[in-house]
Order: C-alpha cells, then structure tokens, then sequence
C-alpha cells in the first residue's frame, strides 16, 4: 500500500518521537498501546484517523469528523445479512445445535467471511465470476439514505427488526422512510440523529458491516436499510457511488467493472438465505437477487451468462 510510516506507527504504537509523543498517539495515552493498536474508534490513536489515499474515490467529498479515516471500498460479504458480523466466529466449534455455527455456514456466502481464512481454490464460482468488493460513498450526514441506517428502534424482533429486515431487504422502502420527492433521501423525520459515527466508510480499519462492507442484494445505490442503534452490525447496505447511473465493483481475478442500477437483481422483497429457511431461502438455494446476488456468491454453482459491463 505504499504506507510503511504507518505501518511502522501501527506495529510500534509506543516508539517516542523525536517531540516527545509516541508514534501512534494525539497527545500521550494514559496507557500503552497495544501493537496493531486498540478498537478503531479511538480518535486518540493517529493511525485509525489517518486519510489513506489509496483507500478513497475522487469523486467523494466526504471529510473529516465524525468518521476518522474514510474508506470508498468495501469487502463483500455476500447475499445474506444473517448474523454477517460473526461470520464464521464459532464455527470451529463443530457444535450443530450452535446457531451461530449454522448461520455461519448457511447465510456467509460471499468472498470475505467474518473470522474466517479463505483462499482462491474457496470461490468454486469461478474469480471472474465472483465480487470481491464494492465502492461505496462515506456518509455526509445529510440524510442520504445510502449513508446511514433510519432512526428506527423497533427490537430485535419488531416489526423493524433483524428478523424483518431478513424476510424483506426492502422494508425501508415499504416503511415509507425515504422522501418521495427527494429519492436519493430519507424523509427528516427518519434520518439518523444519533451515533452519527455509525455511518457508511466512516472507519477503514473497522470491520462493522455498516462502515466496510457491502451486501450484494438491493441494486447499486439503494438504501443503506437498518436500525440506527444496530451500531452497524445487520443492514442491508450495496454498493453505491457518486458516479451517475451505477458504481464500480472489484471482482477475483482484479477486473474492475461498472455495475448499473438497472442491474438485473431478482426480488427485492424475497427473504434472504438462513439456516432455518425453507424453499428459495433455505441454505444452499440460489440467490433470490438475480444476476446480482450470484455475483456475491462464491460457491453456490450459479451460470453467469451474461456479458458484464467492463
């Protein structure tokens, strides 16, 4: 990445500098940091709030708080946003009545898998076939709803719950939370007051679904659709960009492809892949989002036909 200054401040947090500070600190932390330094929402550490150039898009004018260091690119993690955050976290268990362990295995289908290690010879669907990453805009706090989630409580089980969301990606729309008038934003009613920090790309070296990753399920440029106090963790956030008409994917083999909003992506409305699913959700079945869900898939035998844009 061209970046060893800051990976040398990163891998040793605590060296003094020539002013007396460490190397990794905005004043003197109270206490050591650890090496690879603490969670990314310290805004005491510097390299949590240093801008990576090679980490951002031209075309995005976000700066500055309340994100830290600012990110355009996003892994995939699939076509699923069942329990996305953990991932593979228990699946070592070997326990088959752990439910993480079976949400991990059933609904994590992308390229990237929370807590896991995986390889080229994993994605069966072929490279060429299969989204590595997405773009994705960083959030300007100006109610764009491809940048935050809704002021929207509701419980884990509520009608704006988890659950919810699950059965129905495009719930945010049919909830009536985005401005007719104004498409590209939710109504100000509904757009999200609190924990601003919570936003799309406003941390590169945060891992919460909410600020670095993408879900290949709603079209490029829909709504970042989940709870404001989820703290980034279950949404259903796509791709999106401040190009007109589309944004760029990242695919295995390193190809770059423009990726229009008119993708051809099933139903919107159909419920996602989870291991306690039946018919066209149960795990195994195919992406109910067309085209687009089995290019976020990276083992589930689908035939790409068509030709993509490049």
């Amino acid at each position: 990445m061209e970046q060893q200054g800051l990976w040398s401040q990163n891998s040793n947090p605590n060296a003094e500098r020539s002013d007396g500070n460490t190397a990794a600190a905005i004043g003197t932390p109270t206490n050591p940091w650890n090496a690879m330094g603490p969670t990314p929402d310290q805004i005491q550490y510097r390299p949590w709030v240093t801008e990576v150039p090679t980490y951002r898009c031209p075309s995005d004018p976000g700066i500055g708080l309340p994100a830290l260091g600012r990110t355009n690119y996003a892994a995939c993690l699939g076509d699923s946003m069942w329990q996305m955050e953990l991932g593979f976290k228990d699946v070592r268990r070997r326990d088959p009545t752990n439910n993480t362990s079976r949400n991990g295995r059933a609904a994590c289908r992308g390229i990237f898998v929370t807590a896991n290690h995986a390889k080229f010879r994993d994605i069966l669907d072929g490279l060429s076939n299969t989204i590595a990453m997405g773009e994705i805009i960083t959030a300007l706090q100006d109610g764009d709803k491809r940048g935050n989630g809704v002021a929207n409580n509701g419980g884990n089980s509520g009608p704006f719950g988890h659950a919810a969301l699950r059965n129905n990606p495009s719930l945010c729309t049919d909830n009536g939370y985005i401005d007719p008038e104004r498409p590209l934003f939710y109504l100000p009613q509904w757009q999200q007051q609190n924990r601003r920090n919570f936003a799309r790309g406003h941390r590169w070296a945060d891992c919460l679904p909410i600020m670095s990753t993408v879900l290949i399920v709603l079209p490029p440029n829909r709504e970042a659709c989940g709870r404001y106090n989820a703290l980034g963790t279950r949404l259903v956030a796509t791709v999106s960009s401040r190009h007109q008409g589309g944004a760029h994917v990242l695919m295995g083999d390193g190809a770059v492809i423009f990726m229009t909003d008119s993708v051809e992506a099933g139903d919107s409305r159909a419920p996602m892949v989870w291991h306690n699913g039946t018919g066209d959700n149960a795990p195994g079945a195919k992406s109910p989002y067309g085209l687009w869900g089995a290019l976020g898939t990276r083992a589930n035998s689908e035939t790409i036909e068509e030709q993509l844009n490049q």
